[in-house]
């Protein structure tokens, strides 16, 4: 069976000397979480995350949920009461808002925790998931009733949580939802239409169900500049905030899936349902995009979760399993064969593995350390750097981070071979259950588009020339240190690569958009490339501060920093002769030449 230990070490690290967040004490939220206290609460989520959470993570796979003959929907063995403990014990609270129950502790150390649930099962971390995502849009847009309605149990889990935007004819084209809403005269609405493969749309795990719905209110404009967002409770609230009738809607199925099997992605059948308007009509797709954009942050680290829970497992089999002998002679010569680890393709794969988890997990630390700087940060141009990063980096995080997952648990499971392939090994779950982070909260693709399209020349380029702006302040207030040197290096070249490939776009894109398009996915890995370089040089600086440590921690990270110059970083070359290849090699040919 699988296993999955929360890899603390690494995560203590970059809190405390890459991020060094107790640098930020004086602010709120990062005052409430001096390093004693953060250290314990990693500790106490490694301890539930591995011994409650990661069993279930094969049974979630195996059994699956189950649609009931009235429409509910029971989760897998033990999800239940592995809820109602994780409600009780008040994670969903680490990071809420003190006004409805909530710590008020920083997203940074927040998402280290959620790292370590989704980890060791995704499907089952999804539940609080998409009711966090709910509640930002409350947040955002609710009024002071529907917040203190609403908030109190949905912060706390006790109340579950969704969004609604698919339908069967339009997924990214939001435009084309046929949703229908009709005013009432108590100023409600009845919501009539069907939504497609929502996650977490109907289970046992809560009392009630909270869904943001997308629907058209009658008369309201053609396109997506007619459509609004609405709060429709499974089951009605009353005044008094006591539960009452169940509401006009039903979950009709549940997707078949390739992987999540524990979450309950569902079609939810609509049929004149009382909901609410939340914010402003017409302009709903403003609110359900703070979902979407917390989402796709929550998405970029189920690609990191996923790589990281597969490298554990490769990494143990490589060491235990014997096959063939090192190509330098036996390195076990009282046995059979020699490990597996020994062999040098093997351990390419593994430090591919390895040195993108890292990566990833610094980089998503980092934008979740501004996020919080967003918010909290008593400095002006700090809040402003913050959000345009978080603006800018957004689609990175979600599609290059999803994409690397996929190859890191496929890696994993080609490190198993033929027992990578059968499910017993568990190896599969985790390319199964990875598949799903490329395509769902807005395909990569489309994040892609995204950043070309729109994230590039936002605020006139001001996002993109600020983080270049430090990555030049960090060469230059380190240069002369010979032994970080390589990864300034590296750092060096993704910043000139990042600047030559922007100025092509700049000079070609505008006057055939096909070209933007046709190198966006290629710009995307590139600025990836180049984040994860920022990342490496980070903890480069932090490890080498530490070099005469007994602790091989330092060493080993600086090893894998390496590896990641060497082996990873040179594919930025690549990317960037792809992006100036133009739209030609793709448009030219016609749809029936295909």
């Amino acid at each position: 069976m699988p296993v999955y230990s929360p890899p603390v070490r690494d995560m203590k690290f970059l809190l405390n000397e890459v991020l060094e967040i107790s640098q930020y004490s004086a602010l709120p939220r990062f005052e409430e979480a001096p390093q004693d206290l953060a250290d314990a609460i990693l500790e106490e989520a490694a301890k539930f995350a591995e011994g409650v959470l990661q069993p279930l993570n094969m049974v979630g796979d195996t059994h699956g949920c189950t649609r009931n003959a009235d429409g509910s929907v029971t989760t897998p063995p033990g999800f239940k009461q592995a809820f109602d403990q994780f409600v009780e014990n008040g994670w969903p609270l680490l990071t809420a808002e003190t006004e409805y129950g909530g710590q008020n502790l920083p997203s940074v150390l927040g998402i280290a925790v959620s790292e370590m649930i989704s980890s060791a099962n995704m499907s089952f971390a999804m539940y609080p998931g998409l009711t966090r995502g709910a509640v930002e849009a409350i947040l955002a847009g609710g009024t002071p009733e529907q917040k203190e309605k609403y908030l109190h149990k949905m912060t706390s889990c006790e109340w579950g949580g969704t969004m609604n935007l698919t339908e069967s004819h339009c997924g990214t084209d939001l435009g084309l939802l046929k949703s229908k809403a009709v005013p009432q005269a108590d100023g409600s609405y009845k919501i009539t239409g069907e939504k497609i493969f929502i996650s977490s749309g109907e289970h046992d795990l809560t009392d009630n169900i909270i869904h943001m719905v997308l629907a058209r209110i009658e008369g309201a404009p053609e396109g997506t500049k007619g459509i609004s967002l609405f709060i429709v409770p499974k089951v009605m609230v009353n005044d008094d905030g006591s539960l009452g009738e169940r509401n006009s809607m039903i979950c009709s199925s549940i997707e078949h899936k390739m992987g999540i099997h524990g979450n309950s992605t569902c079609t939810l059948n609509f049929d004149e349902a009382t909901g609410y308007l939340i914010g402003e009509a017409n302009k709903g797709l403003r609110l359900m995009f703070v979902m979407m954009n917390a989402a796709r942050l929550g998405t970029g680290m189920q690609g990191l979760c996923q790589a990281e829970a597969a490298y554990q497992n490769s990494l143990a089999y490589a060491k235990e399993r014997l096959q063939g002998r090192s190509l330098t002679g036996p390195k076990n010569p009282d046995g059979p064969a020699d490990p597996l680890i020994v062999h040098p393709d093997v351990r390419r794969m593994l430090l591919e593995q390895k040195a993108f988890a890292e990566g990833a997990r610094a980089f998503l630390y980092w934008m979740a350390l501004h996020g919080t700087l967003e918010d909290v940060s008593d400095d002006d141009a700090t809040r402003e750097k913050a959000g345009d990063y978080m603006a800018l980096l957004t689609p990175v995080v979600k599609a290059y981070i999803t994409e690397g997952g996929y190859k890191g648990a496929t890696n994993g499971q080609q490190i198993f071979g033929g027992h990578g392939y059968i499910e017993e090994s568990g190896m599969s779950q985790f390319v199964r259950d990875a598949r799903i982070a490329m395509i769902y909260e807005g395909a990569n693709g489309v994040q892609a588009l995204d950043l070309v399209g729109r994230k590039l020349a936002m605020h006139g380029g001001r996002p993109l020339f600020s983080f270049i702006a430090e990555l030049d302040a960090f060469m230059a207030d380190n240069q002369g240190d010979a032994e970080l040197e390589p990864f300034l290096d590296g750092l060096k070249t993704g910043r000139e690569n990042l600047n030559e490939a922007t100025t092509w776009l700049m000079e070609n894109g505008l006057s055939n958009f096909d070209n933007a398009g046709a190198g966006s996915h290629d710009f995307l890995q590139l600025v990836g490339l180049t984040c994860f370089a920022y990342m490496w040089a980070k903890m480069a600086k932090a490890a080498l501060a530490k070099a005469d440590s007994d602790d091989p921690f330092y060493a080993n990270k600086l090893l894998t920093g390496r590896f990641f110059l060497a082996r990873v970083l040179p594919e930025i070359g690549g990317h960037l002769a792809k992006i100036k290849s133009g739209a030609e090699p793709l448009m030219t040919m016609s749809a029936d030449g295909f």
